[in-house]
């Protein structure tokens, strides 16, 4: 199961994720959310599989976001809107973002990470 690992160095969640990941000698693709985001159309692929509202899918605590007013726009904004929003800036998009091509998680939540991932 060949996992990819959205992260962003920084960030502290980010690096728990991958602590436990490395704990648990599971092996991943590390990618920079920042420098390289996924596409409009990857998002789409993740949002789809995995099974959340797409505002799930929004790093609300995030600067960007408040700068930008989404919180008023993700209640109102259609689904392609809020998908354009998501891959125009790697600072919007919640992290980490781990997949295997099937499933998705969205931030860390050890207990999701033991079901979904072990």
């Amino acid at each position: 199961m060949a996992l990819t690992f959205y992260w962003y160095p920084k960030c502290g969640t980010c690096r728990k994720a991958k602590k436990w990941l490395d704990e648990h000698e599971l092996s991943y693709n590390e990618v920079h959310i920042v420098d390289n985001p996924p596409s409009r159309h990857e998002l789409e692929e993740l949002y789809k599989k995995s099974g959340l509202e797409l505002k799930k899918f929004f790093n609300t605590s995030g600067q960007k976001y408040r700068e930008l007013g989404i919180k008023d726009k993700v209640t109102s904004a259609s689904e392609e809107e809020l998908l354009d929003l998501l891959s125009s800036d790697g600072m919007l998009i919640k992290r980490p973002l781990l997949t295997d091509g099937n499933h998705v998680t969205v931030g860390f939540k050890e207990e999701e990470y033991k079901q979904k991932w072990l």
